[in-house]
Parts: C-alpha cells; structure tokens; sequence
C-alpha cells in the first residue's frame, strides 16, 4: 500500500525532500529485490520510462523552497517530483498561524484538495497521507492544520500522520509559541498519531554525535529523513507471515495509538555516527539494544550521557520515561537473533495495556544506509512532557499580557478560541502525567 505525502510550508518541503532522497539512495532500492519493490510502491509510482515519481504534493505560499525543492530532486537523476504536483503562491504567511489557517487556506483549499486527490488516485491501495510541517512558522502550522481538517473530511477512512518540526527552545519566531500551541491543539482532534522532532535534540545529535561543525538545517533535516526512513521503510511485522507489512501507517497508528488521550509520538535511533566512521565501526544486537532501552528509559536521544542510573517502576528513585506502547524496528545482519526482551518488561509501561500489546516488533534482513545493524525506536510516552509544557506555559504567559493577540484577531481567533486550545493542551499535559502514575513498581 502506499503513502501520499503532503509538504506543508518550508521546514516540510525540506525534510521531505531529504526523506524521498534517502529512501531513494538506499543502495537495496534497486529493480528484482522484493524489498525494492516494496519501498518503490509506497513512496513513488513510475512513469512509463522507468522514472520514480515522488507520491507527493509541495504547499507552500512563497515559491523559493518548493522551486528548490523541485530542482534537486531533477539533478539527483534518481527520482523526481511530479510536473504539477505543487502549489506555491508569492506573499507567505508573516509567521501567524490564523492567517495560514483563517484565510490562506480556505483561499486554496480546492486547488490543493485537487493535487492530493490527483496524487491518491494514482495509488492502487492507499495506506494514508502523511502531512509533514512545522509548528512555529504560519504556513506549515496555519495551512497544515486547516489542510488536515480539509483531508480528514475529504478521507475519513483513511489514516493520516502528521510529521511535526518542534522549534528551538530559544526562540525562532517570537510568536513561535502561540503557532505551536494552536496547531497541537487542532492537530489532537484531526491526526490519528502526531511524531514530533525537537530541533534541540536534532541539533545535539549533529554536534555530539555526527560531529558536524557547522551545522544547517539541511543536517538536521537529514537527520530526521534517516529516522523516518527507518520507521516508514518496509519491515515484517508480527502478523505479515513472512512478507512485508502492506499497510505502514495504519500498522503503526494501530500499535502505538490505541487511545485517543494518547496521540504523541517520538523516535530514538541507534547507532548514530559520521559516514565516515561505518567502515571502522562494529554495533552487536545486545549492546545496541541495552543502549536504546536506557535511553528510552532517562528520555534521551542520544547515546552520549545516557543516566544509567534510572530504572524502570515508581520506587525505583529518580523519575524514569513512562511509556503507553512502544514499537521497535530493526534492520540489518542477524536480525532474527535480537533478544528484545528487555522491551517486554511490564514496569516499563502503564498497567492498563499489557506489555504483551503495548511493545511491538519490526524486523527487515536489509540494512539501512549502508549500516550493518540499525534499530529505531518509535514511543508513545512521557518522551514529550517536559518540552509541551514549556511550550504551554510560555504561550499562556504572553496570552495572559495580551502579547501580540491583535495580530491573531485581524484574522480571526478570538480569545475564546486561545483559551480552547490551552484547555485542550492542558488536558494533554494531564493525560500524559498519569501515565507515569499509574505504572507499577
């Protein structure tokens, strides 16, 4: 089955390309292997000249990142997007998310809803759309969150993710807060699943681990296209019986989405290291695994400054990431000889799903990226309490000084409609503070 994609606004546009770039360079995608076809049916369709046709559609309402996006995608002679598979216009959005989401969007909805429509008839089976966008700017939140609620009227039966950028904790947009508080909270009624990239972390994973010492966004893009591709490639599920999973989005959202209180997801990888060093690097299963376990466990992203001295269970003494399901995926050598059980372990999940149904595993023989053995941890936990109630607390701040609130009137959203979305993202922070209450010791 396959994905239709949706790029929403610059920070969509970018990760997406940098994620049809990696799957399309992986060196298996090649004609004749089963795991090739697979891939090359969820994410592209091909022309009658061989061509690989990205399954997706470019929104943004300034021109300059969806041109470039168009263009790199020609030059790498390896795929493209569609000829008229995009929609750009030439005044953006001016960072406010009720302009993106009062005006822009309903200006654009039926032009937009036609090259999605387009886009999805050229799929046999449709898993679902993935909608990839940012939540500080107002074209990616604003538009992105009106277009969700247009493709959820528009696709009811059909699963929709939505990939989300959270912004720098110190600020790239000075109402970067409002814009992220509206879209979650509209998100949380539309999305059937919502995976959240910190740019914070992302950028810790460029310095400290890939040792990049000027980083851009397209290294941290990067970054997030990897750990995409290692959720969204092909894998043999539980219940797949030897062929890949057919239905990538709606296997995910039934293993980690189970209730409707509990829609945020995060991912952790493992081994994160320069390209330069795969040649002299050795990973064994056991170690990988210890490693991704703890760093689900103290909430890090990152290998380096793992607390080991966090365990699992309420008297276990420091607070430890409680999760609601968890999913695994492996990828590379001996694959079949993981022992994951340190997973399976009841004290790491809430006591209302059994373990037996709140961890799930994904196994493919092919490496990924050229690395030997790979594994991707996609949560459904606390992973994201700390930075929403950050973003809560600064947005309701500014809202209590009345900040900046008259840019969002001249659009439309009243006061009544701020307060909607605290009280709905207050809810959220509740939801998720139980979650570790009530796991057992």
């Amino acid at each position: 089955m396959s994905i239709v994609t949706v790029q929403l606004g610059q920070c969509g546009n970018q990760v997406g390309h940098e994620l049809f770039d990696t799957i399309c360079a992986d060196a298996h995608l090649g004609p004749g292997k089963v795991f090739g076809t697979a891939s090359r049916e969820r994410f592209f369709h091909q022309t009658a000249r061989g061509e690989l046709v990205a399954r997706a559609v470019l929104v943004d309402m300034e021109p300059k990142v969806v041109k470039r996006s168009l263009s790199r995608a020609n030059r790498s002679g390896r795929w493209r997007y569609g000829e008229a598979s995009y929609f750009c216009q030439k005044q953006g959005s001016g960072n406010n998310w009720a302009n993106g989401y009062c005006v822009l969007g309903p200006r654009h909805r039926d032009a937009v809803e036609d090259l999605v429509r387009r886009e999805v008839e050229r799929c046999e089976r449709l898993s679902g759309l993935l909608a990839v966008m940012s939540v500080a700017g107002g074209t990616g939140s604003g538009v992105g969150t009106y277009l969700t609620q247009r493709l959820r009227d528009a696709y009811p039966r059909s699963f929709i993710l939505n990939h989300l950028t959270w912004p720098y904790g110190s600020g790239e947009v000075i109402v970067q807060n409002y814009n992220s508080a509206l879209t979650l909270a509209h998100l949380y009624q539309l999305s059937d699943a919502i995976l959240v990239h910190e740019n914070d972390t992302l950028h810790g994973i460029c310095a400290q681990l890939l040792r990049i010492q000027h980083i851009s966004f397209t290294d941290i893009n990067r970054v997030v296209a990897r750990q995409l591709a290692g959720v969204l490639q092909p894998a043999l599920t539980a219940d797949s019986h030897g062929a890949y999973g057919r239905n990538p989005l709606g296997e995910l959202v039934s293993a980690l989405a189970c209730h409707p209180e509990y829609k945020l997801l995060s991912v952790s990888a493992i081994p994160q290291i320069p390209a330069s060093s795969l040649a002299y690097s050795a990973f064994s299963w056991p170690g990988l695994l210890k490693h991704l376990r703890q760093m689900l466990i103290s909430n890090t992203k990152m290998e380096e400054g793992i607390d080991w001295q966090v365990r699992p269970g309420r008297l276990a003494g420091r607070p430890f990431n409680a999760s609601l399901a968890n999913l695994l995926v492996l990828r590379g050598k001996d694959v079949y000889s993981a022992d994951t059980g340190g997973f399976e372990e009841p004290a790491l999940y809430t006591p209302w799903l059994p373990a037996e149904r709140a961890f799930h595993l994904w196994k493919c023989p092919v490496p990924l990226d050229r690395q030997e053995k790979s594994a991707t941890l996609v949560s459904n936990s606390q992973a994201l309490l700390r930075p929403l109630d950050h973003m809560v607390a600064k947005a309701w701040n500014m809202f209590a000084s009345r900040a900046y609130v008259h840019q969002y009137h001249a659009f439309g959203i009243s006061e009544e409609n701020f307060l909607d979305s605290f009280t709905s993202l207050e809810q959220i922070l509740s939801s998720y503070t139980r979650l570790g209450a009530g796991v057992e010791a």
